[in-house]
């Protein structure tokens, strides 16, 4: 009989272990990850379907409505952390999400989701923010307004549906003439973001609002991607954009339109002064403005005999460097873009953006491309540039 116990313990023990490994193999925290990637996979698939009550059930955080207008494609998102005290925890994300239409690849932001647990063990959301070192997402900042136009899609916080529907007016005009400069081989679709104010772009773009002070707007996006084309915004500082007239307005838009377009030809080997000039020359392209009116900062250099020596370097594109200084910058690229379209004609002066683009890395890409495509060296164009200068600035 004892030894029957013994053996009936002893079963019984082995039994009660695997058990114990059984349940071991899942903790609390994986139990909880799980959990809160399960709501938040039902909070995504809420905002693909635009079923507010089924994203409301989920919990609060962002209002419904905010993003509601917002035509996406695509939502997700993917725990990376989960950080439980009790029946609170607080979660780390990345979202991904595509814009219906226009994005063929995802925007990817962080965010950082604080959630509740109730009596009968359901977590619900209770904040969705950016994550600490994230930028804000549009709805972060207000309810998303929506205006579409034949090329474009504009979203904006605070701004009435017929200030949208200018920016969209831009934009629609802006890309045709980009096409026409570079080439169809691209979305020809373009996304504008229209925040309330400086403050709110920066928010944007997580920097601080002095490092875009003054600068109408910028583009964002993925640099040399080719086979899946980035997520391009442009992003409007409202208070600099409403400073400017007409003409300024139209080369603004196309200039930054011009940069979606150049994007997946433009790499670690393209220099500022050619991204930025090739731009600023599409922009001015049908302007009917004449050299000095467009490039007053080097026209007055010129006046004063301060010619530059060189082509600018990137570093002096920096936003928060000197105003005259970066208008210089702006300019000098402009006019280089400018004298190879003059001198080489415009079909050459797109070649050679594509061949210096087609480089790894920047050593030798544009010397390599100016001889190609050019037959030319940097240090005879640098000197045709200056004499180009003074014929046309002077």
């Amino acid at each position: 009989m004892a030894g029957r116990r013994s053996g009936s313990a002893l079963v019984a023990l082995v039994v009660l272990l695997v058990a114990l490994a059984g349940c071991g193999g899942r903790s609390a925290a994986d139990s909880a990850t799980a959990d809160v990637q399960r709501l938040l996979d039902r909070r995504a698939a809420a905002v693909v379907d635009r079923d507010a009550r089924a994203y409301e059930r989920t919990g609060e955080g962002t209002d419904f409505a905010k993003l509601r207008e917002v035509p996406v494609a695509a939502w997700s998102y993917r725990v990376t952390a989960v950080r439980r005290t009790g029946d609170t925890a607080t979660a780390d994300a990345e979202l991904r999400y595509r814009v219906a239409g226009y994005d063929r690849a995802p925007v990817t932001t962080g965010r950082t989701l604080r959630l509740s647990r109730d009596a009968d063990g359901r977590w619900s959301v209770l904040t969705d923010r950016p994550a600490k070192k994230s930028a804000q997402q549009l709805w972060d900042q207000g309810t998303v307004h929506l205006v579409r136009g034949r090329h474009s899609l504009v979203l904006g916080v605070g701004r009435s549906g017929g200030s949208l529907r200018d920016f969209a007016d831009l934009a629609d005009r802006a890309v045709p003439a980009v096409s026409d400069a570079w080439g169809r081989n691209w979305s020809r679709r373009v996304v504008l973001v229209v925040p309330k104010s400086l403050e709110g772009m920066a928010g944007l773009l997580g920097s601080p609002a002095s490092s875009y002070r003054g600068i109408a707007a910028v583009t964002t996006g993925e640099t040399g991607a080719r086979t899946r084309a980035p997520a391009d915004r442009i992003i409007v500082n409202p208070d600099a954009f409403a400073l400017l007239g007409d003409l300024g307005e139209q080369v603004v838009v196309t200039h930054e339109t011009t940069h979606v377009a150049t994007r997946a030809r433009t790499t670690a080997a393209t220099p500022l002064w050619l991204s930025e000039g090739y731009a600023d020359w599409v922009g001015y392209r049908a302007a009917g403005r004449t050299p000095a009116e467009s490039a007053p900062e080097l026209s007055r250099a010129v006046a004063e005999d301060r010619i530059p020596t060189t082509l600018p370097d990137d570093e002096d594109f920096g936003f928060t460097g000197d105003a005259s200084r970066l208008a210089r910058s702006y300019e000098s690229g402009w006019t280089a873009c400018r004298m190879i379209s003059d001198r080489w004609g415009e079909a050459r002066l797109g070649a050679f953006y594509r061949a210096v683009g087609e480089h790894r890395e920047r050593a030798g890409a544009v010397e390599d491309a100016m001889r190609k495509v050019l037959g030319t060296t940097p240090d005879a164009f640098t000197a045709r540039w200056r004499a180009y200068l003074r014929e046309q600035l002077g």
